[in-house]
């Protein structure tokens, strides 16, 4: 049976293992924390009947897993480690170490790290310094050092997107030994033959070595893009591979410069073939969009070919109506047309003013793109060349002016109908603002583009309205009228600008969107034209987006320097000019990674005499002390979290309790007995959780009627006057609570609600019982019947007032009184002198003072002064009602947000009069015993 190999680096620490009987022990004998218990008495006599126990020692399962967790310590500390490399080193040298970190060795990097630190590894065991370096770097650090040194290089290092300098490296490492003999030097290379190969290995042998060690990937995925033309219908890619054991097939993507791909083709490799074309077919103007090619499955340098600005150059002619003054350059109608198009196209000036002899001479030198800048009327018998040129592809731009202004409205080279005359926008003779540009929509060569900020136009052409004029246009201006407007001729096009070219009628030309509105209608024009040798580039182009060794463009420029074109040579990448594209954005150059006819050749170590040749690590050894770490912090979690639940800290959670504990908690506090079958089924607590919540925190009550409309308002109103309660006072009261008289425990709620409804079912003769048995133990009962009456005994009783008496008339209730003017309820919290709800006519009736002292009653204020009974016919929760969103749900009889101010200030002292008493009656004594005091 095969087994991993397995030591500890730390093996002494096991003997801490040792220790574990002693900690068994010491864990046996330490039980948890006694729980603590708080104060609340009903919480303590809900638990009374709980059997308290002590452990004497703690649970064998707790025990086991701090047993585990200290294990886990021990086996960490000790540092066991899987696959562990024996000493591979030979010599007593320092161990040098070459890396390519070249373009193919991107695909396979995190192997050549774990390679390079398995051997750093090694020569920490053995104690040897270690000389570190990579071919694709510019400098070179290859002075032997500590592994400490050599790690953090290697680190830091990322392959480049360049070919391995190898020669400069084998002299580096030469100068920096200085004579020293090296151990064991290993050579991690990328396999790829350079033609600097016999020079730097010899070198590298040249330092006679104890071991050379030679260190290459499978090389599978090193394959690159070498060339590619542009023919007349398609495209020919020249793709090169390193090895060359077996057929291959590999999908050549077209993407354009957003990253899309436009087009693909195959490339086959036979067995024995490193090379191969791969034909991408499609049509020529899709072709002139392509902006790189890649390999389908391939991400490196090699793999990515750039595609310039020369690759899909267009010709285009420019015209004008005036030649202009070549001392006023600025004022020339081409000049900011020329000079917009100049970086991405060849440009065919005019050499006749005369109309009639000009156009004929263009349109023979075949363009893509014609110009006119201000021009009217053209000569009648240059309109049917135009015509046939439009019809065959071309693309027409033209710019308004006065010349266009004037021109008759049935020209055919226009892409709409014109209105005569200019608009003026600004200026003394003009009630119009200079208007801005409005966004651009989501169609046509401009979607996609951001706003044009800051352009402002005060003069333009007109355009009839038609039917499809939207469809026609391409831009336009704030108030909606067309800027820029199009139409199709067969193949061609037709663009107009319907401002002039230059900067008289418009800030258009003189902004960067200008430049990008021409490039992108010039890139919708077939490029058949183009010269290829035109316009050369400048002699000095900066870098402008660089390949990382991924084949990825990115905006990092780093240390690259501009790229220099000289007349008759193809420019190179080294590490001045890393691959990518040089320029700017109007215009820019593509260097890639290798030259035309490249070809990639496995390579060849037979000169440097390499005793071995082996492959990437697999394998590598890997610590356990990290896992082990994790294990015993886990379990250190789990430790805590176990004696936190049994110390109670998750007491506060809800768990289910016994009935019988309820039972004797109402038993003891006098309350009715309350079971958990007892409970709501709509309410999610029962039984004991819900009685200790209602003792907690103070709830309004009102009573259910069975009308659905009745207890919805009460609802509401109560759960507003929560809210204001809340807001305005240090009260908090929790959600509102409809009862059951029947059956719910009322002794919980300071005030009960009770909207009086004479088509509400009557309540039973016991349901009345309970509510007079809680008014006589110190509850009230606030009856409100809604209908704004004004006397309790007159002979015009409402339907609710007659419902009011039948309930009443089985409970022996003290006399009442409307609130006199010094009522404690006047002045409880707010100054009041009435108590409106949605009404405003109804007295709020309350026990009388005088009668509280003599009645014979059962009902009375004796409680600390606080009525039993309040009746109103003022709708006080029709006031209060709110909905989800705050706001009002019943509007005030008559409309007046005062009066539900003054409704919500009565809710509120009636609930401070309800939880505080008589004290404030009190406040009569205030000044003599003041007085007394000598204060």
């Amino acid at each position: 049976m095969s087994f991993l190999p397995f030591v500890f680096s730390s093996p002494y620490i096991l003997f801490g293992l040792l220790a574990l009987p002693a900690i068994w022990w010491l864990l046996r004998l330490t039980p948890p924390r006694p729980k603590a218990e708080i104060f609340p008495p009903l919480k303590i006599l809900a638990t009374v009947l709980k059997r308290e126990e002590t452990p004497s020692k703690s649970p064998w399962w707790l025990t086991l897993l701090r047993m585990a967790l200290a294990a886990a310590v021990i086996l960490a500390l000790a540092d066991p480690v899987m696959n562990p490399r024996n000493n591979t080193l030979a010599g007593t040298g320092p161990l040098v170490m070459v890396v390519d970190n070249s373009w193919a060795a991107a695909p396979d990097w995190d192997r050549r790290v774990e390679t390079a630190k398995a051997l750093i590894g090694d020569a920490e065991r053995a104690e040897r310094p270690v000389s570190i370096s990579f071919t694709a770097d510019a400098d070179h650090d290859a002075v032997p050092s500590t592994t400490a040194v050599a790690l953090e290089k290697l680190a830091a290092a990322r392959p480049k997107p360049l070919v391995p300098d190898r020669t400069r490296t084998a002299e580096a490492v030469t100068e920096a030994l200085n004579g020293t003999t090296p151990g064991t030097l290993v050579y991690i290379a990328d396999g790829v033959a350079t033609p600097q190969d016999e020079t730097a290995l010899a070198t590298f042998a040249s330092l006679s070595p104890a071991e050379f060690r030679f260190v290459e990937g499978d090389g599978n995925n090193v394959t690159a893009i070498t060339a590619a033309t542009n023919n007349a219908d398609a495209m020919s890619v020249i793709v090169s591979r390193l090895k060359a054991s077996s057929p291959e097939r590999l999908v050549v993507n077209a993407q354009d410069s957003q990253g899309r791909i436009l087009a693909n083709g195959v490339a086959d490799f036979a067995v024995g073939n490193a090379e191969t074309t791969a034909t991408v077919e499609a049509p020529f103007e899709l072709r002139n969009d392509f902006a790189r090619l890649s390999l389908e499955g391939v991400s490196t340098a090699g793999s990515a070919h750039l595609l310039d600005d020369g690759f899909r150059r267009r010709r285009v002619a420019l015209l004008a109506g005036e030649t202009g003054n070549d001392f006023q350059p600025l004022l020339q109608p081409l000049y900011y047309i020329s000079r917009a198009l100049q970086p991405y196209a060849d440009l065919i000036p005019q050499r006749q003013a005369d109309l009639s002899q000009a156009i004929p001479e263009i349109l023979q030198s075949n363009p893509s793109v014609i110009v006119m800048a201000d021009i009217g009327r053209l000569p009648q018998e240059t309109y049917e060349p135009m015509q046939s040129w439009l019809a065959g592809g071309g693309t027409l731009i033209r710019f308004a002016g006065p010349r266009l202004a004037a021109a008759p409205a049935d020209d055919p080279l226009v892409p709409v109908t014109l209105r005569q005359g200019e608009r003026a926008l600004g200026g003394a003779l003009s009630w119009a603002e200079p208007q801005p540009l409005a966004d651009f929509p989501n169609f046509g060569a401009f979607a996609g583009m951001p706003k044009a900020d800051g352009i402002l136009v005060k003069r333009q052409v007109l355009a009839e309205p038609t039917p499809d004029l939207a469809e026609r246009t391409w831009a336009s201006l704030a108030d909606g009228t067309p800027l820029v407007t199009t139409r199709n001729i067969e193949a061609g096009r037709i663009v107009l600008f319907h401002v002039s070219a230059e900067a008289s009628w418009s800030d258009l030309p003189i902004s960067g969107h200008f430049v990008e509105m021409l490039r992108r209608i010039v890139q919708l024009s077939q490029a058949g034209g183009a010269s290829a040798s035109a316009n050369a580039p400048a002699a000095a182009l900066p870098p402008y987006r660089l390949l990382t060794a991924e084949g990825a463009l990115s905006a990092e420029i780093g240390s690259a320097r501009p790229l220099e074109i000289r007349a008759g040579q193809q420019p190179r990448t080294g590490f001045d000019n890393p691959p990518g594209l040089y320029g700017t954005e109007d215009g820019f150059v593509a260097l890639n990674l290798l030259p035309a006819g490249a070809t990639l050749r496995p390579m060849n170590t037979t000169p440097a005499g390499a005793s071995t040749t082996e492959a990437l690590v697999g394998e590598t050894a890997k610590s356990l002390r990290p896992a082990l770490f994790i294990a015993a912090f886990l379990m250190l979690v789990a430790d805590s979290l176990i004696v936190l639940f049994m110390n109670g800290a998750f007491a506060r959670f809800p768990k289910t309790r016994g009935s019988a504990a309820a039972v004797v908690l109402l038993a003891l506090s006098g309350l009715a007995t309350l079971s958990p079958q007892q409970a709501r089924a709509d309410d999610p607590k029962s039984g004991d959780e819900q009685i200790f919540e209602r003792l907690d925190t103070t709830h309004l009550a009102y009573v259910r009627t069975g009308e659905d409309d009745v207890d919805r308002i009460s609802e509401q109103g109560l759960q507003g006057l929560s809210e204001f309660l809340t807001w305005r006072t240090t009260l908090e009261p929790g959600q509102p609570v409809g009862l059951d008289i029947s059956k719910d425990e009322l002794s919980f709620y300071p005030i009960i609600y009770w909207p009086v409804s004479a088509t509400a079912p009557m309540p039973s003769s016991a349901a009345i019982s309970r509510i007079d048995a809680y008014m006589r133990a110190g509850g009230t009962v606030l009856f409100d019947t809604r209908d704004q009456f004004s006397s309790l005994d007159n002979g015009n009783s409402t339907p609710n007032g007659e419902r009011l008496q039948a309930i009443l008339a089985n409970i022996d209730i003290p006399p009442l009184e409307p609130v006199p003017e010094d009522h404690v309820l006047t002045r409880s919290f707010y100054l009041l002198t009435n108590f409106p709800g949605r009404y405003n006519g109804s007295p709020l009736w309350v026990e009388s003072r005088q009668g509280a002292a003599k009645t014979t009653s059962g009902l009375s204020s004796s409680g600390d002064g606080v009525t039993p009974i309040m009746i109103t016919g003022n709708d006080f929760a029709g006031a209060w009602a709110i909905d989800q969103q705050g706001a009002p749900v019943l509007p005030t009889v008559p409309p007046d947000e005062l009066q539900r101010e003054h409704a919500f200030r009565s809710g509120v002292n009636i609930m401070m009069y309800m939880l505080t008493g008589n004290y404030k009656a009190d406040q009569v004594h205030v000044p003599a015993l003041l007085e007394r005091l000598g204060q």
